[in-house]
């Protein structure tokens, strides 16, 4: 299982540092990318398409970022701990608990007595 996860780990690793790339070589006002290859208007031919592409690569990559690391936790996820199966009681169990002394000489604090307020 240690092999499985290092392999996802280096695979959102590498989804990871493409997505920052691609969403650097975004510009929000329409430019980056797509102003270098085809100018600053964006009606002119082949710009809406490298556009297009940016958007497509940026939630492709934030999709398979999100599935590789929910593959990574439930391929390596550790299972829960299941409570221990009792045992039948042993006979002498109950007799060791019978033996200790019924009254005990130490007093709790609801045992002790208290004196009236003056």
């Amino acid at each position: 299982m240690d092999t499985i996860f290092i392999l996802l780990m280096v695979l959102i690793m590498i989804a990871s540092v493409l997505l920052v790339i691609v969403v650097m070589a975004q510009n929000p006002k329409g430019g980056g990318l797509s102003s270098t290859f085809g100018g600053a208007s964006s009606a002119q031919f082949g710009v809406q398409r490298t556009n297009d592409f940016m958007e497509k690569a940026t939630w492709t990559l934030g999709a398979t970022i999100i599935v590789l690391i929910l593959l990574s936790v439930v391929l390596t996820g550790k299972p829960s701990v299941a409570p221990p199966q009792q045992q039948p009681a042993k006979k002498e169990a109950p007799a060791k608990q019978q033996s200790a002394p019924a009254s005990s000489k130490t007093t709790t604090p609801a045992q002790t007595p208290v004196a009236p307020a003056k």
